[in-house]
Order: C-alpha cells, then sequence, then structure tokens
C-alpha cells in the first residue's frame, strides 16, 4: 500500500505530507464546506490524480497526520498492492427515503470477495439508522461497514459529498473493498457520561424527537441548558442523549443536529425509537481523550499486522468539548496505532461502525471511530 497526503490551505497553496508515484489511487478528499463549493475543485484535484477515484465529503474539521485544520482541504490518496476497490453513490433525491437508497447501493454492490464497506455520507438530509438499514438489508450483505456522515462545521446549514464530480447535496459514496490480503479492524468509543434523571421517549418519529415523559422535548432541554439554550442547535453538542432502546439493548449516544422551535421538536444525528429510556450526558477533555484511546486499542486487539492507514471519524461535539486540546485524541490514537500508520480523516455528524464483537453496523454520535487497513 502506498500513500500520499496533500493538504490545501484556505489561500490556495498545497502542501505536500508525503510523496509517492501513485497508480490508479482511491483518493479521500475531506475538506471546509466553502472551500468545497468551489466550482473548480473537482478538476483541481483531478490535475493531481487524473487517474484516480476521488471521493469528497465536507468536513467540521479536518484530520490528518496527528493535526486537525479548519478552512482547509486534505487529500489521502492510497494505491493498493493487492487490494480492489469499487465505488458506488447514489442522492437522495432519486429516491423515496433513505432505507431505499441504501438497499439501491447494497443491491449493485458486488458481493463477491469483499471484505469492507467504508461509507461517506451527506450528513444533513440523510437520516444515518435509516442508511445503515438499507445497506444492510440485502440478505446476501453480511460484510462489516464503517464510515461517517459530512460535516459543516457547527453552522449545520448543508454539507457535501460526491464521487468522481464536483461536491453537492445529498450524496451518499460506498467504497468496497475486495481481496483476501486486506485486513481490515475497527473499533469506536466516546468517554461520555449520563447524568440527571431516566426519561421515556413518548413521541417520536424516525430521528426527530417530539415528547419526552409526555412533555414537549425542545421545552424539557432548553430547561436543561439554562442560559446555553439561546446558543441551539451547537450547545446541544456539549450535551447529547444517551438512548437505549430496551433494557437489553446497549446504549447509543445521539447528537441534536437542529431544532424546530414550530413544533417543539428536535432532530437527531440517528434513529430515537418510540419508549426508549433517553438521559443527558457530559463529558471533559480528559474522558474524551481517553475514549479515543479506547477506541484505539479496540481496533488493534486483533490484528496481526501493523496498520498502515488509519481512517478517524470523530464528531464534532468532542471537538467543541476539547477546544484547543482537539489533537490529544489523535496522538492517543497515533500512540497506540503506531507511527508507521498514516492517519487521516474528519470530524463529523455521525460516526458508523459496529459494536465491539459483532458484525452488523450502527449508527453512532459523539465517538472516536477508526478503521484501520493494512496489507
Amino acid at each position: 500500500m502506498k500513500i500520499e497526503q496533500l493538504k490545501r490551505t484556505e489561500e490556495g497553496s498545497w502542501e505536500y505530507l508525503k510523496v509517492n508515484a501513485l497508480k490508479k489511487p482511491l483518493v479521500l478528499v475531506f475538506g471546509d464546506r466553502h472551500l468545497l463549493e468551489s466550482e473548480n475543485i473537482y478538476e483541481e484535484i483531478k490535475n493531481f490524480y487524473p487517474d484516480g477515484e476521488l471521493v469528497f465529503g465536507s468536513t467540521s474539521g479536518e484530520i490528518l497526520g496527528i493535526n486537525v485544520f479548519e478552512k482547509s482541504i486534505t487529500v489521502t490518496a492510497i494505491e493498493f498492492e493487492h487490494t480492489t476497490f469499487e465505488v458506488l453513490s447514489e442522492n437522495i433525491n432519486d429516491f423515496e427515503n433513505v432505507e431505499e437508497l441504501g438497499a439501491k447501493i447494497s443491491e449493485n454492490l458486488e458481493k463477491e470477495n469483499l471484505r469492507h464497506l467504508f461509507v461517506v455520507s451527506d450528513g444533513s438530509l440523510i437520516n444515518g439508522s435509516e442508511l445503515i438499514e438499507g445497506l444492510e438489508s440485502d440478505v446476501e450483505f453480511k460484510f462489516s461497514i464503517t464510515g461517517g456522515l459530512c460535516g459543516d462545521g457547527a453552522r449545520f446549514e448543508k454539507t457535501l459529498a460526491s464521487y468522481n464530480d464536483n461536491p453537492k447535496q445529498g450524496e451518499v459514496i460506498a467504497i468496497g473493498l475486495y481481496g483476501d490480503s486486506l485486513e481490515v479492524t475497527y473499533g469506536y468509543d466516546g468517554g461520555w457520561t449520563p447524568f440527571g434523571p431516566e426519561r421515556t421517549i413518548t413521541k417520536s418519529d424516525g430521528n426527530v424527537l417530539y415528547e419526552i415523559d409526555g412533555l414537549p422535548a425542545l421545552d424539557l432541554y432548553k430547561k436543561y441548558l439554562g442560559e446555553k439554550a439561546k446558543d441551539l442547535p451547537e450547545a446541544a453538542l456539549l450535551y447529547p442523549l444517551s438512548v437505549q432502546e430496551n433494557e437489553n439493548a446497549e446504549p447509543l449516544v445521539r447528537t441534536i443536529l437542529n431544532i424546530d422551535e414550530e413544533t417543539n421538536s428536535m432532530i437527531l444525528a440517528g434513529d430515537v425509537p418510540l419508549n426508549s429510556t433517553v438521559q443527558l450526558m457530559m463529558s471533559t477533555t480528559n474522558d474524551i481523550a481517553e475514549g479515543a484511546q479506547n477506541a484505539a486499542l479496540k481496533a488493534m486487539e486483533l490484528r496481526t499486522k501493523k496498520p498502515e492507514l488509519a481512517l478517524l471519524i470523530s464528531c464534532v461535539g468532542r471537538r467543541l468539548v476539547l477546544d484547543q486540546r482537539t489533537e490529544e485524541e489523535i496522538e492517543e490514537v497515533m500512540d497506540t496505532v503506531g507511527e508507521q500508520a498514516s492517519i487521516a480523516g474528519f470530524y463529523s455528524y455521525g460516526e458508523m461502525a459496529p459494536f465491539t464483537g459483532r458484525n452488523s453496523c450502527q449508527l453512532h454520535n459523539q465517538t472516536m471511530t477508526l478503521t484501520l487497513l493494512s496489507e
């Protein structure tokens, strides 16, 4: 596996971190939404890799090496030695619902010798839970999925993604990785602690939360936030929700992406099932960094080879908590996976990974998710 990494600044200059002469690479382009809206951005990067397959995603911060950038574009180009890959994309505007979109990708995906599916998805128009359901709906699909929902800083205006085209809204890109020589492991962890009373979701529809304990969800949330309520929806990133569907289910963390004052409801990054137990959560910088280390330890636990590439997707809410110490969680990851691994990724509106020890994927929020690759 050969890897080349570049970074483009807001002013437009390019910096090379690692340089290889690559043939037909998979090119992952993560960047600030405003920069990706440039009408020439696809052609600009295609000039670097004329025979490359380009996947774009907007972010809430770009990860390259142990650094976290903003208002930049990062490029990670990968030439596999023995592994092959297939890239599929669909747009939500062409489907009735998100689950149907995911099912279409799964139906068209070549399954023979598939090792893993890595997903880069629009983060504003796509319900990540429904996307995963659609991807896994095909009876022949029994493979692991990781990936994430694109970000837009803390603006929550719109997100962009694309495959071999200028970035656009509503796009979902799935990268299938094939071959017996490829070793893929993954891990996730959060570092968030529930607090306050446990309550019950009494009215919801998919990822829209209307009522908790029979009361308007937004009113209740504002009561807990106090003075910080005026900064919604950004303030909600500091206090996500723990959602447990039933007493036997593993709790999931849910980020609030937006609010609807008219209906007193909250729009979350994934589903919030009716009658689930819900609880507020909080964290500290030390807990967040420890969560990143735990995610890396889980990803390394069953590996037979040292990873060559580490794809990191971490939540925008974690970045807001860490603030000036954001790079500490990336350093924790590098200390665990080793300096031989090239690190790339982004801060997201939702992370995809299976629960530890399982194969079926889940949508997570407020986690650090790692996908480690080697040949």
